[in-house]
């Protein structure tokens, strides 16, 4: 079982567990159900859409590495909520972030809260972020706000656990390569894959 809070869990069976990256699943996650998208909001979005479109999972968790530079590295931070941070439609007079003619909120209220975690708000966008300056997210990523999307409009369950890798600075590009290894092994303990196979 994939336990979220005392009340709520999941069986592993019916669990889809989403990477970017063959890395940041390694060897953790061999033998479950899992989904390699590859970068970027139209890899993801593409990817997750087609396995749903033949079982829909009971629940879909997102894993992967981010950037902050408001909490540690090494830090395993959930995401609840989500902004598309590469929208930005202020010349013809929407908010930024805001898709525009939709009925999204500018931030996507659509995780689970995982029991024992620090809480994060992605921005998600098609780029590496190495200056990080907003306030209206603090964890970086390339992926999650599509799946989020997506789940929310399937009314699939979510769960959205990032492993920070850098500090969405200048040392970034750096730190990423160093730390994006390590990223499984703290997945598998958080979600306590690595003790045993349920």
């Amino acid at each position: 079982m994939i336990k979220i809070t005392p009340e709520l869990s999941f069986p592993l069976k019916d669990v889809l567990f989403s990477f970017a990256l063959e890395s940041e699943a390694a060897d953790v996650f061999v033998g479950q159900n899992t989904l390699i998208t590859g970068i970027g909001k139209v890899n993801a979005a593409y990817e997750l859409t087609k396995v749903i479109q033949n079982k829909k999972p009971s629940l879909i968790v997102n894993l992967g590495s981010a950037g902050s530079n408001s909490f540690q590295k090494g830090d395993i931070i959930c995401c609840t909520k989500f902004v598309q941070r590469d929208m930005d439609v202020r010349g013809l007079g929407f908010a930024q972030y805001e898709t525009p003619l939709s009925d999204l909120p500018v931030i996507l209220n659509y995780g689970l809260a995982m029991d024992n975690l620090q809480i994060g708000i992605c921005g998600t966008g098609d780029s590496f972020e190495m200056g990080h300056a907003t306030k209206i997210y603090d964890v970086v990523d390339m992926e999650a706000y599509a799946l989020a999307m997506i789940a929310m409009k399937e009314n699939i369950p979510f769960l959205c656990l990032k492993y920070i890798s850098d500090g969405a600075d200048d040392n970034a590009a750096d730190d990423w390569v160093i730390q994006v290894h390590k990223a499984a092994a703290a997945f598998g303990n958080i979600l306590q894959l690595n003790k045993k196979k349920i």
